[in-house]
């Protein structure tokens, strides 16, 4: 078998698997969005509000690599400045959210901030599992990579928020840890555009 088609033959074997893992990455983060937003409006958790966004953002980018996917790299890295541009709009979006917040807040419900907390957790695991073999592509599957491992982030100290302000019965945890997303999404973001400019160049 000549290199080109082995070559041709794996390209083709991996964009199968990385199509179908986008897929299932998808629909985990779209349900996980539907309950969060929900969660978060009814606990009153800017936290878990936020991570429904990111969920929701998530989403969008893995349907916009799944549409571009097979398109030239020229196309794959427009398709990442979009999906930089969105995260690092939601960072802000959290950022301010959170500073109104730290204001004229209330305490958020700690039961519902660390059961949901915990669920996303699982859901994020799971995707980052499926996702983590692809961590090292171009910067639209970098993107996709850095999403899901923040995110899996963002829940661990969520579930951790929820318990400080069961013992503490302070709505700053939860808007601590809203900063923190914030600064993981406008960093991430920052990554992917940077990525994203010289693969431009390149091409």
């Amino acid at each position: 078998m000549s290199c080109s088609n082995h070559c041709h033959s794996n390209s083709a074997h991996f964009s199968s698997q990385y199509r179908y893992t986008l897929w299932l990455a998808f629909w985990l983060n779209f349900i996980m969005f539907i309950v969060e937003i929900v969660t978060g409006i009814k606990s009153g958790s800017t936290s878990l509000l936020s991570d429904s966004l990111d969920f929701f953002g998530d989403s969008a980018n893995y349907l916009i690599s799944l549409y571009v996917l097979p398109m030239a790299l020229i196309y794959r890295a427009k398709a990442s400045l979009i999906k930089g541009a969105t995260m690092g709009g939601f960072g802000l979006f959290i950022l301010f959210t959170t500073l109104y917040r730290w204001f004229y807040g209330d305490i958020p419900n700690y039961s519902q901030m660390s059961f949901v907390g915990s669920l996303a957790l699982l859901i994020n695991l799971t995707a980052a599992w499926v996702l983590y073999r692809f961590r090292d592509g171009d910067s639209n599957m970098r993107g996709v990579w850095l999403c899901t491992r923040n995110d899996a982030i963002g829940n661990i100290v969520i579930v951790l928020a929820g318990a400080v302000v069961y013992f503490t019965q302070s709505k700053y945890p939860d808007l601590i840890v809203a900063f923190i997303l914030a600064f993981l999404a406008i960093q991430a973001a920052r990554e992917i555009i940077s990525q994203a400019w010289k693969e431009l160049k390149q091409s």
